[in-house]
């Protein structure tokens, strides 16, 4: 728990610790820069401890450390443009230090606990995703933040942030499974949603050059979607007092109950069209990819006519990780991907069979 290792993969084709460095509170999360390799440590005690790694990788030395939190560092962003070291902690805070001085730049106070952080360069603008299921959009300057706009589409927290700065698209995904492309830089308001695993959702990742998103899961799924089709919003749920199909009441509408002398029934949604509708009339089930829907969801009847086979081609592929993924790194030159699970075990895979 207290510990930091550095892996170096030997002439045998194993890995094993270069480095083991005890630290003086358990670790809760890191970034690395290869870069400059500058490492950032977030701790339980709310400070970000930094370390530059020697070029043989079998050294690391202290280099400053940021009290930057009241409690646990949830997750840390090292820009090497702006020379900023961002990070979120469980005392609801997003703050931001600039790494050559050490100096704390300014912070700002999030609806709850942030388990999500992404940074576009060019426009400086974070995107903080936290527990409430909110995303908030903040621009920095030099020594000041000023809020840009919040939003909602998740039932659940905010568990993972993606941002692709090229199509300007943010990918958020939630303990409520699922996942929302939001189209930040069409400014027409689009929210897509992916619906590809059965527990919370642990990490997104992005390959630009082939438009593919990478989701992992608790569930230990690894799903690759193909963002370079045209998708379809779902739509919003439809209210009424009874089937929008064959008019019978649900069973909150007394007075056409007594007025038919019909027993009341339950209301469902038909994930295509969005219609309140009885159990009868959407007795069919159909997966609908475009909608994000890769397992099977409600329809009703006269939609599941609608769907075609071509619509039901699968845009995404699904792949079984055989542990509770809980941290996960993706390499886009080599295309390797490097997932950690509940069972204490490191995994790395090679993606460029799916994500090519």
């Amino acid at each position: 728990m207290r510990t930091v290792r550095v892996w170096l993969k030997r002439d045998s084709g194993q890995y094993w610790p270069s480095i083991y460095h005890a630290m003086p509170s358990p670790c809760s999360c890191m970034s690395f820069n290869p870069e400059t390799r500058r490492l950032s440590i977030g701790l339980d005690n709310g400070t970000i401890s930094e370390f530059i790694l020697s070029e043989d990788y079998n050294k690391m030395t202290l280099v400053k450390s940021y009290q930057a939190h009241q409690s646990r560092v949830m997750m840390i962003l090292f820009v090497l443009e702006m020379e900023w070291v961002l990070s979120t902690g469980q005392d609801k805070h997003f703050t931001w230090h600039c790494s050559e001085s050490g100096q704390r730049l300014g912070g700002y106070r999030t609806n709850a606990g942030a388990c999500g952080l992404q940074f576009d360069v060019e426009t400086r603008h974070v995107f903080v995703g936290d527990h409430s299921g909110q995303v908030t959009i903040l621009k920095l300057e030099q020594e000041s933040c000023s809020l840009v706009t919040t939003f909602k589409g998740h039932t659940g927290g905010v568990t993972a942030l993606c941002w692709d700065p090229v199509q300007r698209v943010l990918f958020s995904g939630s303990s409520d499974h699922s996942i929302i492309m939001w189209d930040i830089g069409g400014r027409k308001g689009t929210a897509i949603e992916l619906q590809g695993h059965n527990d919370k959702v642990q990490s997104l990742s992005y390959a630009h050059h082939t438009r593919q998103l990478i989701s992992c899961g608790a569930d230990g799924g690894i799903v690759v979607w193909n963002m370079d089709v045209e998708r379809q919003e779902t739509p919003e749920w439809l209210d009424s007092d009874s089937c929008q199909k064959c008019d019978q009441p649900f069973f909150w509408n007394f007075k056409q109950m007594w007025d038919n002398k019909k027993i009341g029934l339950r209301q469902h949604h038909c994930r295509k069209c969005g219609k309140a509708v009885c159990g009868k009339c959407s007795s069919k089930r159909s997966s609908i990819p475009l909608m994000g829907f890769e397992f099977e969801v409600r329809v009703c009847d006269s939609c599941h006519e609608s769907i075609t086979d071509e619509e039901r081609a699968p845009t995404a592929t699904f792949h079984d990780s055989k542990h509770n993924i809980v941290h996960v790194h993706f390499d886009a030159t080599r295309g390797w991907l490097l997932t950690s699970g509940t069972d204490k075990v490191i995994k790395l895979w090679d993606m460029t069979p799916v994500v090519s």
